[in-house]
C-alpha cells in the first residue's frame, strides 16, 4: 500500500514566496519570517480562497461593462460609429481584416472568459475539498498564471489596432469607456490568480490518503 508522501508542511518547512528559500518554521504557529529576506512566511496563503473569490467576483462584474460599453470609437468618411468588443470584431471581419478580428476575439473575449471560468473551477473545487484530477487542476492554474503574465496583450491589441488605423487616412479609432473596465478585468483576474494558493488543491488528497492508510 502506498503511503501518503511527506509534504513541506508535514516537516514544518516554509517556502518563501519572495526568495524561494525553504526554511524551518515553528509547526503549529502557521506563520514565521524568512531568515534570508524577512518576508512573512505561511504554510498556506492566509484567506487565499476568500481573497481570490472577492477579486474574481469583481472581475465578473467589470466583465459586463467591458463587453456592453463601447471600447472603440471609429470615425471614417462614412461617419462615426461606437463599437463594443464584439461589434468591433464583426466590423473588422466584414471589412476584410479577418486576421485582426480573430486576434481581437481571442485576446479580448475568449481568453478573459476562459480565465474567469478556470479560476471559478479552481475555487469551487478547493472550497468543496475535491480530490478530482489534482494534477490537471494544478496544470490549469499554471496556465492561468502564464496567461496572466501576457494579459496586457489584450490592452495592447486595442492600442495597436488604434495606432494601425490612425496611420491610414480613411479612418480613425479611439478607445471607449469599456477599455477601462476591460483593463480592470485583466488586473483583477491577475490578482485573483496570485491570491490563490495551488497547494490547497492537494490538501484534501493528502487527508483522504491518510484516512485510507
Amino acid at each position: 500500500m502506498t503511503r501518503a508522501p511527506l509534504t513541506a508542511q508535514d516537516c514544518g518547512l516554509f517556502s518563501c514566496h519572495v526568495c524561494g528559500l525553504l526554511s524551518k518554521g515553528v509547526k503549529g504557529s502557521g506563520e514565521s519570517r524568512c531568515p534570508r529576506c524577512s518576508a512573512p512566511l505561511h504554510f498556506r496563503k492566509p484567506n487565499s480562497v476568500s481573497r481570490s473569490l472577492a477579486l474574481l467576483i469583481a472581475a465578473y462584474i467589470m466583465y459586463i461593462p467591458a463587453n456592453l460599453l463601447p471600447i472603440m470609437k471609429t470615425g471614417s468618411m462614412f461617419g462615426a460609429q461606437d463599437d463594443t468588443i464584439m461589434s468591433g470584431v464583426v466590423y473588422l471581419w466584414h471589412s476584410g481584416s479577418w486576421d485582426l478580428a480573430l486576434v481581437v476575439f481571442i485576446a479580448s473575449i475568449l481568453v478573459p472568459l476562459l480565465k474567469l471560468i478556470a479560476l471559478t473551477l479552481l475555487l469551487v473545487s478547493v472550497h468543496f475539498r475535491s480530490t478530482w484530477l489534482p494534477l490537471q487542476r494544478t496544470k490549469l492554474y499554471r496556465i492561468v498564471e502564464l496567461i496572466g503574465r501576457w494579459s496586457m496583450l489584450d490592452i495592447y491589441v486595442v492600442t495597436i489596432l488604434a495606432a494601425l488605423v490612425q496611420v491610414g487616412s480613411l479612418a480613425t479609432i479611439t478607445a471607449g469607456p469599456a477599455a477601462l473596465a476591460f483593463g480592470a478585468v485583466v488586473v483583477l483576474t491577475m490578482f485573483a490568480a496570485m491570491a490563490f494558493d495551488p497547494r490547497l488543491i492537494w490538501d484534501p488528497l493528502k487527508k483522504a490518503r491518510t484516512e485510507h492508510d
